[in-house]
């Protein structure tokens, strides 16, 4: 059984590593294409880009929701962790 985990352990650690490389590969291979009847030597600079923060979500948002997470997988991890520890078979002491 520890065997089997162990193999889907590692087919998952793959399967995330190849997903990860396909993730970023389509920018790796972007091509700048000239335009349509060659080089004129004029070259048009590209337009002005102006950031515009209009939304998006304040600091302290996202620092409750981090906490909040961190705070649900203590919470999981330790009722998992006693519930493991109660299906074991209890050691009588000896005497």
């Amino acid at each position: 059984m520890n065997h089997i985990r162990r193999m889907l352990a590692v087919l998952a650690t793959l399967a995330g590593a190849l997903l990860a490389l396909t993730a970023a590969s389509p920018a790796a291979f972007a091509v700048n294409v000239p335009p349509p009847g060659g080089f004129t030597g004029h070259v048009q600079p590209p337009p002005p880009v102006h950031t515009v923060v209009v939304g998006g979500m304040p600091g302290w948002q996202i620092a409750a929701i981090a906490a909040g997470a961190a705070l649900l997988t203590a919470v999981l991890a330790v009722i998992l962790d006693r519930s493991r520890a109660a299906r074991q078979p209890k050691i009588a002491p000896s005497a």
